[in-house]
């Protein structure tokens, strides 16, 4: 019990740091610096998003994405049972996270909105903590684009954490694929802000803005999800096994142990090897 305890703690924690630093930025880009290069604001919130990885990365996983929460879970990598506690712990720590940075910059955002809070309009503020569409784009493609880049973020993730074992896979992935997409890629840091923004005075424009676009950062990402763990036990994980194992053989022959413990080892790691 201590241990589930201490990785929800730890979701929780680096969700909250992970909407703390992305919704942050959004405000101070919005309300004060109004920074142009979108790129390096990528990649700013993208360091910041490896960083909360790597913090709880020895504790949970440093999951803080529903999506790659699910995909471990449906490889057997996760129990069910902590999935559910790994989930409610993200999207608390995001709601949390959005509360924490609606207090940094609320007189900031009175200010720039007079005290209209708003989604649409020059004035909009909901884009400081969700997702909305800014250009003409459809439900049927922005459903694609986050089923498609959420697949190949997760399979990154799998691929490469398997080999190392530790959260510094998660960390490269997210730093690239921040780059590349303008997209939470993350059900919890934007269904959670959105859930904040709709008690703390957005109301139900967070919901219905856009054709009812909020459910498409929470579907598309899960929909991705389920088909990059297909993918890897189809395609990547028995190659993984062999590269492991080859891994293992190396590691026991470089070793000063014991001569009858290395052979029954080295046996086992060949059968696996040669499967």
């Amino acid at each position: 019990m201590e241990g589930i305890v201490k990785k929800f703690f730890a979701e929780m924690l680096g969700t909250l740091i992970m909407v703390w630093f992305t919704c942050g930025f959004e405000a101070k880009n919005a309300l004060i610096s109004n920074m142009e290069e979108m790129s390096m604001v990528n990649i700013i919130i993208s360091v910041c998003l490896a960083i909360a990885i790597y913090m709880t990365g020895g504790i949970s996983g440093g999951h803080l994405n529903p999506a790659v929460s699910l995909a471990k879970a449906c490889l057997g990598k996760l129990e069910w049972k902590h999935f559910l506690v790994y989930i409610i712990a993200q999207f608390l720590g995001a709601f949390l996270g959005a509360a924490v940075v609606f207090g940094i910059y609320y007189d900031a955002i009175m200010v720039f909105t007079n005290r209209n809070l708003s989604v649409s309009g020059s004035k909009g503020s909901g884009h400081i903590f969700a997702s909305y569409p800014t250009g003409p784009i459809s439900i049927q493609e922005g459903l694609y684009l986050q089923v498609v880049a959420v697949a190949m973020l997760v399979l990154a993730i799998l691929a490469i954490t398997k080999l190392r074992n530790h959260a510094a896979g998660v960390e490269l992935a997210i730093i690239v694929f921040g780059l590349k997409y303008d997209y939470p890629l993350n059900p919890a840091t934007d269904l959670g802000p959105r859930l904040f923004t709709a008690v703390a005075g957005w109301g139900m424009e967070v919901f219905t803005y856009g054709n009812y676009w909020w459910w498409i950062p929470v579907v598309g990402p899960l929909i991705g999800s389920l088909i990059s763990a297909f993918l890897y036990n189809l395609v990547i994980k028995h190659y993984h096994i062999k590269v492991v194992a080859k891994m293992e053989i190396d590691n026991y022959r470089s070793q000063n142990t014991h001569p009858m413990i290395t052979r029954l080892k080295l046996k086992k790691l060949n059968l696996t090897l040669n499967t």
